[in-house]
């Protein structure tokens, strides 16, 4: 939720003319992965969990390459980029690594 919180303080700097337009999509996407989490961790069953893992693994995927758009646009900084970047990275690989262990010890592919 932290990473959320500061997705928001990043976009709500961006220049006005995008607050329907990057700032928005940037901020959904970073909102539906802790929500594609919480929704596939109650599902019943571990398949279905690793379904909105991957979808949570796409939405991160987005704002990635959003914020990277948001850089060469000139809406943020090279060191604002690098280190929101460090931190997405970072929950990209445990949600990675959650649904290589799903896979493994439940045997899904």
């Amino acid at each position: 939720m932290e990473l959320t919180k500061t997705i928001y303080a990043i976009t709500e700097k961006f220049p006005k003319n995008e607050t329907f337009g990057l700032s928005s999509q940037i901020q959904r996407a970073m909102v539906s992965v802790p929500s594609n989490i919480a929704e596939g961790a109650l599902r019943q069953y571990k398949k279905e969990f690793l379904q909105f893992l991957h979808l949570a693994r796409g939405s991160l995927g987005e704002v990635i390459t959003q914020l990277e758009v948001a850089k060469e646009l000139k809406y943020i900084d090279e060191e604002t980029t690098i280190s929101i970047g460090n931190k997405l990275e970072e929950l990209m690989k445990m949600i990675n690594g959650t649904i290589a262990s799903l896979r493994k010890n439940h045997d899904l592919r």
